[in-house]
């Protein structure tokens, strides 16, 4: 049974990259979300081991990068490679109100996952307000003069 498929722009591409070289650096697919205090981020990473997988952080800068390598051999001949392979990489930018420095890494069944604490000064908290005793103040009509005009003959 041969598999054949014909998808003009797929095959453009294809041809593209044999023309150029070698394949350039790929982005991967990502979810990201808060829940409560921890906020998530989901990788894709199909086809990639852990140890594949470099994760650095500096200052506010997560850095992601994953290598991904055929299982194929060169004197195989290949008739369709549409699987991405090489080099993938991405690069977050966090917020001050996440807590870099304390960020986890979990990786199951090709999704890398980082946990990332909301930073205490950005969760929200409940200000108290002081109650000042209200001392009542005197209210003075408007309008109305206090001197008068006494002492005054005609």
């Amino acid at each position: 049974m041969a598999v054949i498929r014909f998808d003009p722009f797929r095959d453009f591409d294809r041809l593209t990259e044999q023309l150029l070289g070698a394949r350039g650096v790929r982005s991967m697919p990502m979810e990201a979300y808060r829940r409560g205090d921890q906020f998530f981020i989901h990788l894709d990473l199909p086809g990639v081991t852990p140890d594949d997988v470099q994760l650095t952080v500096e200052r506010n800068v997560v850095a992601i990068r994953a290598e991904r390598r055929s299982p194929r051999q060169e004197s195989d001949e290949v008739f369709i490679e549409e699987r991405p392979q090489g080099s993938f990489s991405r690069q977050l930018f966090l917020g001050d109100n996440l807590d870099a420095g304390r960020m986890e890494a979990s990786y199951d069944l090709g999704v890398l996952t980082l946990t990332i604490p909301v930073a205490e000064q950005a969760r929200p908290r409940r200000v108290q307000i002081a109650a000042q005793p209200s001392q009542p103040q005197p209210v003075e009509p408007t309008g109305t003069s206090t001197t008068s005009a006494e002492g005054t003959s005609p």
